[in-house]
C-alpha cells in the first residue's frame, strides 16, 4: 500500500511494528534533514554545488586533501550544531524497548548515537564525519585538532606515522567497511520487519538490504518523501514527513 496520509501511515506502521518479532531500521539522509543536516543528492544538495572527491584523488594529491578538509570545515556549523530529530528519538525508543536490536544507517552525522542508541548498535555503512582516522595506522583524531593545524599551516595535517588523516567516512572509490556490511547483512536476515527510512535507495551496495530482507520473507516498509525504485515491492510505503509519521513512537 502507498499512502501520503500521515494518519493512515502511522496507523499501519504501528500495526506492523506491534506484530513484528525483530524490527530493523535502515536510515538515510531524509531522517536528518529536519535537524539541519544537508542532503547530498537532492536538488540544491551538497553534491550539486561541489562534485565529491574520489578517494584515489584524496590519497594521491595534497591539494585534494586540503580541499576535502576545507569542505568539511565549511559544514562544521551544520554538523556541530545538529541535534537528533523526532525520527531519531522514535528509533531510539524502539531500540530501548528491545524491539530493534540495532540501527543500520547510511548517514555519517552521529545523530543516532546522540539520540541514545548505543554506539555498538549503530551500524554505520558510510562511516562517521564527527572524527577522523589515519588511513595508515587507524589512529583517531578529533576534528578540532585537525582544524587547529589546518588553520595554522593552510594544509591538512598528516599522522605521526606519516599517513594521511581523513574523516572517518567512506568516500567515492573507497572500499565499504567489511565488518559493518557483514553485520548489516546478518541483522537483515534475522529481522521480520525492515524499515527503510529517508533513503532514496539508489546507493549500492547498501540499497540491497531492503531487497534482501523482502526476499528473505520480512515485511518491508518504506518511509520517504519521494518515490523509490522499491516502492512496488514494499508492504507499506508512506510518502510524508518522516518526523510527523514517526513522532508517536517516541511515547508509544
Amino acid at each position: 500500500m502507498i499512502t501520503t496520509d500521515v494518519e493512515t501511515g502511522r496507523r499501519r506502521l504501528l500495526a506492523l511494528i506491534e506484530g513484528a518479532r525483530a524490527v530493523l531500521p535502515f536510515t538515510g539522509a531524509g531522517i536528518s534533514t529536519e535537524c539541519g543536516i544537508p542532503d547530498f543528492r537532492s536538488p540544491g544538495g551538497v553534491w550539486t554545488k561541489n562534485a565529491p572527491i574520489d578517494f584515489r584523488d584524496f590519497v594521491a594529491r595534497r591539494a585534494m586533501r586540503d580541499e576535502a578538509w576545507r569542505r568539511r570545515f565549511a559544514l562544521e556549523e551544520q554538523f556541530g550544531a545538529a541535534q537528533p530529530g523526532r525520527g531519531h528519538h522514535a528509533l531510539a525508543s524502539l531500540w530501548r524497548a528491545g524491539r530493534a536490536p540495532a540501527v543500520v544507517t547510511q548517514n555519517i552525522d552521529n545523530l543516532h548515537q546522540a539520540s541514545g542508541v548505543a554506539a555498538q548498535d549503530v551500524v554505520e555503512l558510510h562511516g562517521n564525519t564527527t572524527y577522523a582516522l589515519c588511513l595508515s595506522c587507524a589512529a583517531r583524531y578529533e576534528i578540532a585538532w585537525v582544524r587547529e593545524r589546518f588553520d595554522a599551516t593552510g594544509h591538512a595535517p598528516d599522522c605521526a606515522c606519516g599517513g594521511h588523516i581523513k574523516t572517518a567516512t567512506v568516500s567515492f572509490g573507497q572500499a565499504m567497511p567489511e565488518a559493518e556490511m557483514r553485520r548489516a547483512e546478518e541483522l537483515t536476515l534475522r529481522c521480520d520487519l525492515f524499515l527503510a527510512i529517508g533513503s532514496s535507495l539508489v546507493v549500492w551496495p547498501a540499497a540491497g538490504f531492503p531487497l534482501l530482507a523482502k526476499r528473505n520473507g520480512a515485511r518491508l516498509v518504506i518511509l520517504n518523501r519521494e518515490p523509490t525504485e522499491f516502492d512496488e515491492i514494499a508492504d507499506l510505503v508512506v510518502h510524508a514527513d518522516i518526523g510527523d509519521v514517526l513522532a508517536p513512537l517516541v511515547s508509544h
